[in-house]
Order: C-alpha cells, then structure tokens, then sequence
C-alpha cells in the first residue's frame, strides 16, 4: 500500500499547481472516485479536519487518507509523495529565479497561471457545499465568514472559534426543541 498512495499523491503533488486547495479536486478523484478508498462523506469530514488542523491541507489530507489506507506505512507513502513533487519543484525555481525573474516570459506565465489557481480552489468549493447539503441558512455562515477576515479583519480563529460555539449553540437549541 506504501507504493501505491506513494504513487498516487506523487502524481497529484506533480501536476497540480496552486497548492493544497488546488490539489483537493485531484485528491477527491482518486481516492474517492477511482480508488474507492474512502466515500465522499468522509473525504467531506476529512477536508474538514485538514482545514482544522495546523499545517498544510494536502499533508493533513494525505496523513489522513495514508492511515486510513495503509496505517504509518500509509502515511509514510501518502506525505512523501505528497511533499516531494512540491520540494523537488521549489528547490529548482529557487535555484534559477532570481536570474529569471525579471524576464517578461516569466511574468507572464504567472499571471496567466493566477486565474487558473483561483478556478482551481474554486471548483472543489462548489462541489463539497453541494455534497454537503448547504442550505440557505448555513450558505450565509461561509459568507460571513470570509466577510469578517477580508473586510474586517478579523483574525480567522476567532472567526472558527465563533462558528464552532455557534454551531453547538445551534445544535443544543435543536435538541431541546425536539424533546
């Protein structure tokens, strides 16, 4: 199982650009669709885990996912080939940017490149509120969310501690209704 979520994350972690969000669809595709090694809903609550959890989403996904699979061997396989594309490519564009970052080519394909990256953390934005069952009411909590960190300024673990209170306030009030 090693080589095999070896492989797969190194193939997602090669060929995509734009980081972690970017890779998610990827991600979704192969351990979900083709792999059948977790089901949508968990890939859902994994994401979400991801997110909570410090460091990088792919690593966190790619822990996760590894252990799920394959134990630490799992994990081993799935983080290595998760980190070692991202490290690989760094290491050369460190190595060669400051003698070709001025060059117009070179500014160019980065911003052409920005566009795509914003469509590709998009994408599986649309898909997990799909398969997440949002509804009009909790649309407006992502909404207010980003609102508050972009205009307001507020820092974003304020804004997760207030949704998680919230959303326990929420589900006691829910409950007490029902008995």
């Amino acid at each position: 199982m090693f080589f095999q979520l070896f492989w797969t994350y190194l193939k997602i972690g090669t060929f995509t650009l734009g980081g972690g969000y970017a890779m998610l669809p990827l991600i979704q595709r192969e351990v979900v669709d083709r792999k059948g090694w977790i089901d949508e809903e968990e890939f859902l609550n994994m994401i979400a885990l991801a997110q909570a959890a410090p460091g990088l989403i792919a690593v966190n996904s790619a822990i996760f996912i590894g252990w799920r699979v394959g134990g630490w061997r799992g994990v081993c396989g799935a983080v290595l080939g998760a980190v070692l594309p991202s490290f690989l490519i760094i290491l050369a564009i460190a190595m060669v940017f400051r003698e070709w970052k001025e060059l117009p080519a070179v500014e160019a394909v980065f911003k052409g490149v920005r566009p795509a990256v914003v469509a590709l953390i998009a994408a599986p934005l649309f898909k997990m509120a799909k398969a997440a069952k949002i509804s009009r009411f909790t649309a407006l909590i992502p909404i207010a969310a980003a609102l508050l960190i972009w205009l307001a300024h507020v820092n974003p673990i304020w804004v997760i501690l207030a949704t998680v209170l919230f959303t326990l306030v929420a589900v006691d009030l829910a409950e007490r209704r029902q008995k």
